[in-house]
């Protein structure tokens, strides 16, 4: 077994916060999206003012008790995840190669959602994913796969040190996980979810995550069975998209275990009966060296506060 096929089998093996996916046809854009222009570091991004967030919640999973309180100074932040646009723009203005394209036993390929052969046992997660050499942020899904025509999708099959690149590239950062989750929260303390208190209010889809009978089918309810165009939700109070569902999202924070950081916010991949974890208070840990199709990221930038 390779050492990334080991890093799939321990992240999928200890726990559930990897959960099923579909395969969604092109569909356009819910929001404009344009190259990242690395001497405009503001642009697309929004203002979360400095100030005090009630991080964790005590009602779902250990791992985010207790409920504790952080100080976070004024920052900018992405209005949606990095797409496929921006980062193609990254590779084309560097060369940059990400860690799933690269060579040698302990880089290239990833982690890609659906079984290569007829399920027996459905209750071992390592069944439903699979090591793909071939998948990389251009073929999501494997080499068969392609980011043709989703320009405005997630960008996914991201390492940490890949996100960290693209970050400073733009001169920005990475969140650190109570920033993001201050600015997830869109300034509702103690929410449970980023648009408030009940999980589908007045029986709306707010987050792009799974519906159906996990994890056979996906059924699209909510519009998009798979990955979705960033922005195809609506926005927190902060006019943020997509801080719940659609892929995880990279912090710099480290986990309790070495090699590993927090991520963020839940996926496409998340069903209300299995996951439930598209909300701020979620976390979890992502292996630094491994990428799979559900996890992208977004930046922070440390500017100076709007006039």
């Amino acid at each position: 077994m390779t050492n990334k096929q080991l890093a799939l089998a321990t992240v999928l093996g200890g726990a559930v916060w990897l959960a099923g996916c579909g395969r969604d046809p092109v569909v356009e854009a819910c929001l404009p999206v344009s190259a990242p222009d690395p001497e405009a570091p503001g642009s697309g991004m929004v203002w979360i003012p400095p100030g005090t967030v009630q991080l964790g919640s005590e009602d779902f999973f250990p791992e985010e008790r207790p409920v504790r309180n952080a100080r976070v100074d004024g920052f900018w932040i992405g209005t949606h995840e990095v797409t496929n646009l921006e980062f193609a723009a990254f590779v084309a203005a560097t060369g940059y190669v990400t860690l799933a394209e690269r060579e040698g036993v302990d880089a290239g390929g990833g982690g890609v959602f659906g079984p290569g052969v007829q399920v027996r046992d459905w209750s071992d997660i390592r069944t439903w994913w699979r090591f793909d050499p071939g998948a990389s942020w251009r073929h999501p899904q494997g080499r068969a796969s392609t980011i043709e025509g989703r320009d405005t999708f997630p960008v996914v099959q991201i390492a940490y040190e890949d996100a960290l690149a693209y970050a400073r590239w733009r001169g920005h950062d990475l969140p650190g996980e109570a920033e993001w989750e201050m600015a997830a929260r869109g300034g509702l303390t103690g929410a449970p979810y980023v648009w408030g208190a009940n999980v589908r209010p007045d029986g709306t889809y707010m987050a792009n995550h799974w519906q159906g009978v996990f994890p056979v089918q996906d059924n699209g309810a909510d519009g998009h069975a798979g990955l979705a165009p960033v922005g195809c939700f609506a926005p927190n109070g902060y006019g943020l998209h997509d801080m719940a569902g659609n892929v995880w999202e990279w912090t710099r924070d480290e986990w309790e275990q070495p090699g590993f950081r927090v991520i963020k916010g839940g996926s496409f991949l998340c069903s209300d009966s299995y996951c439930h974890r598209y909300r701020p208070a979620a976390r979890q840990p992502g292996d630094e060296r491994f990428s799979t199709e559900h996890l992208g990221f977004r930046t922070i930038w440390r500017g100076p506060a709007p006039d």
